[in-house]
């Protein structure tokens, strides 16, 4: 196996022989179009199927050419769903630096595993290609901070799957708390509920034969497999995911500093911990956040083990002001008093279902925030989370779990998220990498 480095010094190489190898009906497709933008999927398992929901809802403006995944039965399956939605056949590959090879492929979505996000979205953007990468756009801060340097030298969009942010009436609620409908924003509230299983406790086992666990593993130093990694249990460890905070907390937390008008805060605490199982998920179950301004915080619970709801809702954001609060999550939003009375409600006639244990959530506004980042692509529109946006509360819920881990407060300076007179906590700020594996810009 070449390493990335090795890889991308032969980038200018022809991608022709992939091409040729695809079926005739596939290749009439992928050449000689510019009226469409041309797509990798990579990552194929959950979130993936709404980036196909999608980019079917967009056909108009693309189409998918190619999808990746190291795993041969779910590159297979999301392939054969590719072809019946879209009638032609993308060409499959297990190693995404194919992919970002062949000269065919504008544009790629990642929705791999958080360590391969932005190391893979920073591979793209030196290969040529725009990326739309799912949230956390990073496994750690480091990382963050280098695929915004990345965008800015290689002229590449990025747009983070902050699809809230390309939702009409979460757009609707931001404008009306920035004319007065609740007075003057303070304090923003965002919660999550679920009711996820326990993971059990792993046990050493062969990889699978159909699986490609080196290249799973990509920039991560190397660990053995244990049966209760792969598909989807990696979020809960901490060598590849990022917790609940990072997984879900990231959409609320975006909406809420959006909404308050604010960026990296002063101050960050968690307290928190694994109460419902004992097993080997590595975060916490239970979490509870703050984010401190000079004047407005911002505070997140996720209980992602037990399922109460706030507001009746799994998750959503309430925004509180002096003269009233707005609740809003991904299917609409209510308008109360100062006192709670509710005043109006809003519900979209087709958005997402709000439900925490919905693991693809393919959407009306995940339709247009692929929108969103097709025209910035064609015709240069604005995105509505580029990757220097996104990257803010991806940072602040990074540094809210070392926050918890160290089990202390952190003040940061709000130019860039480090954190002040805390050698140990900035420690946390990047990670080590296997050997040729380490993104650069």
């Amino acid at each position: 196996m070449i390493t990335r480095r090795e890889f991308l010094d032969t980038l200018a190489v022809s991608a022709a022989g992939a091409a040729v190898s695809s079926s005739a009906k596939s290749y009439a497709q992928i050449v000689g179009s510019n009226d469409r933008v041309n797509f990798a999927v990579i990552g194929l398992n959950s979130r993936a199927y709404a980036h196909l929901s999608s980019l079917k809802a967009n056909e108009k403006t693309a189409r998918i050419t190619h999808v990746c995944d190291v795993d041969t039965p779910i590159l297979d399956k999301f392939s054969a769903a590719t072809e019946k939605k879209f009638g032609t056949k993308p060409l499959n590959e297990k190693d995404f630096r194919k992919v970002l090879a062949s000269k065919d492929v504008d544009a790629i979505t990642i929705a791999t595993p958080d360590h391969w996000h932005a190391p893979m979205a920073i591979a793209g953007v030196e290969a040529g290609k725009h990326v739309y990468v799912e949230k956390p756009c990073s496994h750690n801060p480091a990382e963050g901070a280098m695929l915004v340097a990345a965008r800015d030298k290689y002229k590449k969009l990025v747009q983070m799957g902050s699809q809230q942010r390309s939702s009409p009436h979460t757009q609707e609620v931001a404008q009306k708390v920035k004319e007065g409908a609740i007075g003057r924003p303070y304090y923003a509230k965002a919660w999550y509920s679920n009711t996820r299983k326990s993971i059990g406790t792993g046990k050493p086992a062969p990889v699978p034969a159909t699986l490609d666990w080196d290249l799973w593993q990509g920039p991560a130093p190397r660990k053995a497999y244990m049966s209760n990694y792969h598909p989807y249990n990696w979020h809960w460890f901490k060598h590849w995911g990022t917790g609940e905070t990072l997984n879900n907390g990231t959409h609320e937390i975006d909406v809420c500093r959006w909404i308050l008008g604010v960026d990296f805060p002063k101050h960050v605490s968690a307290s928190g911990g694994r109460y419902q199982f004992k097993d080997d998920w590595q975060f916490y179950d239970t979490l509870v956040t703050s984010f401190e301004y000079d004047d407005k915080i911002i505070s997140w619970e996720g209980k992602c083990c037990q399922g109460m709801k706030f507001y009746d809702r799994d998750r959503g954001a309430a925004i509180m002001g002096t003269t009233g609060t707005i609740v809003v999550d991904r299917e609409g939003y209510d308008v109360y008093d100062l006192k709670g009375t509710k005043l109006s409600s809003f519900r979209a006639k087709k958005e997402s279902s709000a439900s925490s244990a919905d693991t693809v959530g393919a959407d009306s506004m995940t339709d247009l925030h692929f929108a969103n980042f097709i025209a910035g692509i064609q015709k240069g529109e604005k995105l509505n989370a580029p990757i220097e946006v996104g990257n803010v509360a991806v940072t602040m819920l990074q540094l809210s779990n070392v926050a918890w881990e160290l089990n202390r407060g952190l003040s940061l300076d709000t130019t860039n998220g480090h954190v002040l007179n805390d050698p140990e906590a900035m420690k946390h700020w990047g990670r080590e990498y296997e050997k040729g594996w380490a993104p650069k810009v």
